[in-house]
């Protein structure tokens, strides 16, 4: 009888093994190699590298769904070009994207990858892809991961980039998205720190996101009626630019005040270190005075209605175009409309400063 059980006992593990283990590790096997060729379906990828910007979700979600009212498959790669390297895929369809547009963040994670900046990395990309049958790859990012696309496409992958980053840098374009968002949240920020500001007759020191590029600064500034903007495409002189703007509000009747600093004013060196402008200030006018960093803040959050509704337009835009067969192009907004040009060319532009808005933002805060 003993012998009776264990041969049962040892009959149902079989069982088990023939119709659940050995059919959910087939599943997962075909599910990492068969996403290209499927039925003939063209194959398209997309990813989010570097940092992360509100609306990046709406991309994903207005390519996706794009991609799939045109026949093809799309394959979402986690962890940018790091989780390219690692195979981190997953499939994307309707109802994976839905409601994504209002959230924050990226759905697919980000991460910036030392690997994939080698040509060897670039290589096993490339070698993945076409191991998986991707025909294209959608990037949503700043320069540096347009670069990656550019090299990528030189490796055989046919790669679309989309300025996604909260700061605005992107040469080529008007617009990038996140930027609305970013400026949004340092405004609500900066609206409630003038309250205890005027509360305590005190100055504060604000830094806002923007290593290179001095437009959340500029315009936050000028919609918080900032008395002094300090931005990295201009170089500033202590006393004329700040210490005199302040005394002039002073005697003009303002009993508080509310300085703005870009992070990369003065060079990389000084990141972190505007705190000795308070510091200064504070010596100079005997105003208390106070110094924040709004930092990584600026990222977070639902994306307004102008970042979904831009992304949305450049990840329909960024679809279309790899259907069409084109590659290692950049989605932009120029004069209010979504365009498409040579990522080399992108990269090698010029970004104009808009001195004429910074001239204005000063009077308006004298």
């Amino acid at each position: 009888m003993l012998k009776q059980k264990k041969i049962f006992t040892v009959f149902l593990v079989i069982l088990n093994v023939v119709f659940f283990v050995l059919p959910v590790n087939s599943y997962a096997y075909e599910s990492r190699h068969s996403f290209g060729n499927s039925n003939n379906k063209k194959t398209i990828a997309i990813l989010t590298s570097g940092g992360d910007s509100p609306g990046m979700n709406a991309v994903i979600r207005a390519f996706t769904k794009t991609a799939i009212s045109m026949g093809m498959k799309v394959i979402g790669i986690r962890h940018g070009y790091e989780g390219l390297l690692n195979k981190d895929f997953i499939e994307l369809d309707l109802e994976t994207v839905s409601g994504i547009s209002c959230l924050g963040g990226t759905i697919l994670h980000s991460s910036r990858s030392k690997e994939f900046n080698t040509p060897e990395g670039v290589k096993k990309a490339a070698d993945i892809c076409n191991e998986y049958g991707i025909d294209g790859i959608a990037v949503i990012g700043g320069d540096g991961s347009f670069r990656g696309a550019r090299d990528l496409t030189n490796a055989g992958i046919s790669c679309i980039g989309i300025p996604g980053t909260i700061d605005n840098d992107i040469k080529c374009t008007d617009y990038t998205i996140g930027f609305d968002t970013a400026m949004n949240t340092a405004l609500e920020l900066i609206d409630r720190i003038r309250d205890t500001s005027k509360s305590h007759d005190r100055c504060f020191v604000i830094e806002v996101m923007g290593l290179r590029c001095g437009d959340i600064a500029l315009q936050t500034g000028l919609a918080s009626e900032a008395n002094v903007i300090l931005v990295p495409e201009i170089e500033y002189d202590f006393q004329k630019d700040v210490i005199d703007r302040i005394k002039a509000a002073k005697l003009n009747g303002e009993s508080h005040f509310i300085v703005i600093v870009g992070e990369g004013v003065g060079g990389v060196s000084k990141i972190s270190k505007h705190f000795e402008i308070a510091e200064d200030i504070q010596a100079e006018t005997g105003i208390e005075t106070r110094y924040l960093v709004f930092g990584h803040l600026q990222r977070g959050g639902a994306p307004t209605i102008k970042d979904r509704i831009v992304a949305s337009k450049m990840g329909i835009h960024a679809a279309k175009i790899l259907n069409e067969g084109k590659e290692n192009r950049v989605i932009a907004q120029k004069n209010g409309k979504i365009i498409d040009i040579d990522i080399t060319e992108a990269l090698e532009m010029d970004r104009p400063f808009n001195y004429e808005l910074y001239d204005e933002a000063l009077i308006l805060g004298q």
